[in-house]
């Protein structure tokens, strides 16, 4: 197996519940958690997740947020995210019970998808087209 180089590209999303935004993202998509920084109450200052084929995602509590990323509202962001798996990652999505405004479908270009919801309404697609060479 071919060593992954570090990801160099981290989608950053804000979350009014960080802990729960956490164990959804890894409970239900399937993300690992590489990093989880809390506060002394247990909220998310900062925390890294990881995707099992590459990648990953940063995210933390809207209420660490400062500068320019304070302005940011949670849940309107999406994230595009490549798997081979994309039938397992939707079952266990669809066994979650979570919102689902676009099912599992072909597209023209050759993706087997789905979009799914967090709980604060971020667009998550899972599917198999890795972008052009």
């Amino acid at each position: 197996m071919t060593e992954q180089p570090a990801p160099t590209v981290w989608p950053a999303l804000r979350y009014d519940d960080a802990p729960g935004a956490v164990r959804f993202l890894v409970d239900v998509f399937g993300f690992r958690e590489a990093l989880v920084v809390p506060d002394e109450g247990g909220d998310v200052v900062h925390a890294e997740l990881r995707w099992p084929e590459g990648g990953g995602v940063m995210l933390g509590s809207t209420k660490f947020c400062d500068g320019v990323h304070a302005a940011m509202k949670p849940g309107g962001n999406a994230v595009c995210v490549v798997t081979d798996d994309v039938d397992v990652v939707h079952a266990r999505v669809q066994a979650s019970g979570a919102e689902m405004p676009e099912g599992l479908h072909d597209t023209d270009y050759g993706s087997h998808t789905f979009t799914a919801a967090d709980p604060e309404g971020n667009l998550w697609t899972f599917g198999t087209y890795r972008g052009a060479p």
